[in-house]
C-alpha cells in the first residue's frame, strides 16, 4: 500500500514539474517589451491591450510603466530603457529640431493612438467672463486678470508637444500674442492642482484632467481641442530607434495588439468597462472621477462653470474610426514642425522636413501591419488641409507659403 502511495505522490509531483515546464517554456518563448505611459485617458490602447490579453496573444510580454512626466518618457525611450511609450505625436519632431531636446536624437513614431480628446481650462476666476468657444472674449478676460495679478500664467506639458502647440494655437484664434503669457511646463497629473493653488490661468492637457477641473469647480472648459482641428493626431506610439530597426517583427505584434485594443474601445458598448479599467490606480488613478471620465470618453462633456453639457457626436475622443486614426501622416509631421516656425521655436524650416518627416515616421511599417490586419489604408497624406482654427490652408508640400500667409 506504502508503495502505491510513492507511486501517486511522484505521479503528481511529475505532472506539476511537467506543467512548470511548460509555463516556462511559454514565459520564455514571449518576447518582453517595456513600454511606459502618462496617466491619461488616452493610455487606453496600451492599456486594453494588456489587459485584455492581445499582446499575449501576439506572442509579446508587455511591460507597462508608469512614468512621472513627459521629459521622463522622452529620456528613457532615447536611452532604451522604455522600448516605446504612449507618447506626444509632437514630441519626436520637437526632440530632432531641438525645442524640446537634443537636436539630432531620434525617436520613431509607429503609428497613432487617437484624434481628438485634450481641452483647454480656464481658472475659474475668468467664470462668467469667456463662455465656451468665445474665443473673442478671451483677450479681455486675460486683460482682467493682468489687470489683478501682473501676467498671466498658462500650462502645457512638453515643448513642441501636441498640447503646447494647441495651447498656442487657441492663444493666436482668441487673439493672444504669444509673449502675452508666461508658458510652463507642467506633468498631466499635476495640472488640477497647480489651478487650484493660483500657479495657472489656463492649461491645456489631456482627459481626465479637463474633465476633474470642471467637476471640482478649479476650471472650465473653454474649448476642447477637436474643436481646434477635428480629428488631430494626438498620441502615437513612439519607439526607441534601435529597437524599431532591430526588432522589427517584435514592433509589428505590439502594433498587432494596440490595433485591436483600439478597435475594442472604439465599440460603444466597451466605453464603460474601459473607463473603469483605466481609471484603476495602476493607470490614471481616477476611480473618484470615473464618472467625468466616463462621459468625456463617450462625448457627453459637462463644462463647469454653469456653461452645461456639451454633446460631441462623432467627434470626441477616436481611437480607430475604421482606421482613419491609426496611419501615422507625414503631412502632420510637416504642420507641427511649420508651427514649431510660427510661435518661435525655430526662425524657419529645418533643413529637408520632407526628409525628416520619412525618418521618423516609420509609415512604410504601419502599413505592412495595416494589410496584414485588413485596415484600410488612408489616401489623404500629402495633400493640403485646413482646419478650424487656422483658416489658411497648409501644404505640405510648401510650407513657406503657409507660413507667409498665416497669423503669427
Amino acid at each position: 500500500m506504502k508503495s502505491i502511495f510513492s507511486f501517486f505522490r511522484f505521479q503528481k509531483a511529475f505532472v506539476i514539474m511537467g506543467l512548470l515546464v511548460m509555463v516556462s517554456f511559454k514565459a520564455l518563448s514571449q518576447e518582453t517589451v517595456k513600454l511606459g505611459f502618462i496617466p491619461l485617458t488616452d493610455c487606453a490602447p496600451l492599456v486594453i491591450a494588456k489587459e485584455k490579453g492581445f499582446f499575449a496573444k501576439y506572442g509579446v510580454n508587455v511591460v507597462l510603466s508608469k512614468e512621472a512626466s513627459w521629459a521622463n518618457v522622452r529620456d528613457k525611450i532615447l536611452t532604451g530603457e522604455l522600448d516605446g511609450a504612449h507618447c506626444l505625436f509632437g514630441m519626436p519632431f520637437s526632440v530632432y529640431t531641438g525645442v524640446g531636446g537634443k537636436a539630432g536624437q531620434e525617436m520613431r513614431i509607429a503609428m497613432i493612438l487617437n484624434n481628438n480628446g485634450q481641452a483647454i481650462t480656464l481658472s475659474k476666476e475668468v467664470c462668467g467672463q469667456v463662455g465656451f468657444k468665445e474665443y473673442s472674449k478671451v483677450p479681455g478676460a486675460v486683460k482682467s486678470l493682468q489687470q489683478k495679478q501682473g501676467k498671466v500664467t498658462f500650462a502645457m506639458t512638453f515643448p513642441g508637444g501636441t498640447h503646447d502647440i494647441w495651447l498656442r494655437l487657441w492663444m493666436t484664434s482668441s487673439g493672444l500674442a504669444q509673449k502675452s503669457a508666461n508658458i510652463i511646463t507642467i506633468p498631466p497629473p499635476q495640472m488640477v492642482q497647480n489651478m487650484r493653488v493660483g500657479n495657472m490661468d489656463a492649461y491645456c492637457v489631456g482627459e481626465p484632467w479637463g474633465a476633474v477641473a470642471a467637476a471640482t469647480n478649479v476650471g472650465f472648459t473653454h474649448v476642447s481641442t477637436q474643436d481646434l482641428w477635428n480629428n488631430h493626431p494626438e498620441k502615437a506610439l513612439v519607439v526607441n530607434k534601435e529597437f524599431s530597426e532591430s526588432k522589427k517583427e517584435t514592433l509589428k505584434k505590439v502594433m498587432k495588439a494596440i490595433i485591436e485594443a483600439c478597435k475594442f474601445i472604439e465599440d460603444p458598448k466597451n466605453k464603460s468597462y474601459v473607463a473603469s479599467t483605466i481609471a484603476d490606480s495602476r493607470y490614471v488613478n481616477a476611480k473618484a472621477q470615473l464618472s467625468s471620465l466616463e462621459a468625456r470618453m463617450k462625448g457627453s462633456y459637462d463644462l463647469g462653470c454653469e456653461l452645461g453639457v456639451q454633446k460631441y457626436k462623432d467627434n470626441y475622443m477616436r481611437f480607430y474610426n475604421n482606421g482613419f486614426v491609426n496611419m501615422p501622416r507625414l503631412a502632420h509631421g510637416i504642420w507641427f514642425m511649420a508651427q514649431y516656425v510660427r510661435v518661435g521655436y525655430l526662425t524657419s524650416m529645418p533643413g529637408d522636413y520632407k526628409a525628416i518627416a520619412d525618418k521618423l515616421i516609420m509609415q512604410d511599417l504601419y502599413a505592412e501591419v495595416a494589410k496584414e490586419m485588413s485596415v484600410p489604408m488612408q489616401a489623404d497624406d500629402m495633400k493640403p488641409f485646413t482646419i478650424a482654427a487656422d483658416p489658411v490652408s497648409f501644404d505640405p508640400n510648401n510650407p513657406s507659403d503657409y507660413l507667409s500667409k498665416c497669423k503669427k
